[in-house]
């Protein structure tokens, strides 16, 4: 449907113009907020730096759950760093998504009301602290590795957020591997915290590449306007490619008995994610899917009082300026 909506639309925008936009895409140029663009290509950026947005501020909510927890003081400040950066990253993106003409009330209205969503990985409980470091080496994993081609993204507000935040990324995730390491080097309960903590998130972190190139409805135009640099599938295969020498270097093993190394392909064979769960999750029955828009409706009604006290300063201030004049 929403391929079909894009497509309509460029079929009724200046055919010259349209030629002249992929020309400049073509070329390797930037575009800014007020060159003229495609309402799809637009529309598509709203959608997707939208819904990464929302994922960075979702984000911190199973690892805030564990700052007051954490085994040392050390590991705590590194929390809090970490979970402070991912507030950082999602105002980054909602000022790149402002540019193209949509508030951050907007954008929050269409996260609650169920038109946008976060990244599905962020419905999946985080139960001890070896699953603290599992989010690290893999979530954090698996958005590095989905981040760092979009600093070449074609829309330069999107592109120079990304700069940042991947710096700050490649931080999460060697310090989500340090931790999971110390568990798997620890005692024989810790090392299997560590595993167990594998076993769950493996294939929740290969889910949020997006589904199979065959099913991605919105890849193929995205590619082509260089909104995306790699498919779904691409970056999944890359990921499982470095996932796998870690957790041998770590100890502990793949849950998947379909890994192998294919000599031919010169990449690991590995068996695709239950799509069926992915859809689910999507849909809104993950198993923390309730508690997260609960904790984000709860924050958007709390802050009302604040919101509405900065729109009344705004126009007093602007009032008192006219009458200056």
């Amino acid at each position: 449907m929403y391929a079909q909506m894009v497509k309509s639309e460029a079929t009724q925008e200046d055919p010259e113009k349209l030629a002249a936009f992929q020309a400049r895409i073509d070329a390797g140029e930037k575009i800014e907020p007020k060159d003229w663009m495609p309402e799809g290509y637009r529309k598509t950026l709203i959608r997707q730096i939208g819904q990464h947005a929302h994922s960075e501020i979702v984000g911190q909510l199973p690892e805030g759950n564990w700052i007051t927890r954490a085994p040392t003081l050390e590991r705590k400040a590194i929390l809090l760093a970490k979970v402070q950066d991912e507030a950082g990253h999602g105002l980054y993106l909602y000022c790149a998504a402002e540019t193209l003409g949509v508030s951050r009330d907007e954008l929050t209205e269409m996260l609650l009301d169920g038109r946008m969503k976060y990244s599905s990985i962020f419905n999946y409980p985080t139960l001890n602290w070896a699953d603290m470091g599992a989010v690290g080496w893999l979530v954090d994993g698996a958005a590095i590795m989905n981040q760092v081609p979009l600093q070449r993204t074609s829309f330069g507000p999107y592109s120079r957020a990304m700069i940042r935040v991947c710096k700050e990324e490649s931080f999460h995730q060697r310090q989500g591997y340090d931790a999971i390491r110390k568990m798997a080097e620890g005692t024989p309960a810790q090392k299997k915290m560590a595993q167990d903590a594998l076993n769950r998130m493996l294939y929740p972190s290969l889910m949020m590449f997006g589904p199979s190139d065959k099913d991605s409805v919105h890849s193929e135009q995205s590619m082509r306007w260089k909104i995306k640099m790699n498919t779904n599938d691409e970056l999944r295969q890359k990921f499982v490619d470095q996932t796998v020498p870690q957790a041998e270097f770590l100890g502990l093993t793949i849950p998947d008995p379909k890994l192998k190394w294919n000599e031919e392909r010169g990449h690991y064979d590995f068996s695709e994610p239950d799509w069926n769960e992915f859809h689910d999750v999507i849909r809104g029955n993950g198993p923390c899917n309730t508690d997260r828009l609960a904790a984000r409706n709860k924050a958007w009604e709390d802050g009302r009082w604040v919101r509405d006290a900065m729109l009344a300063h705004a126009r007093k201030k602007a009032a008192r300026k006219i009458a200056a004049e």
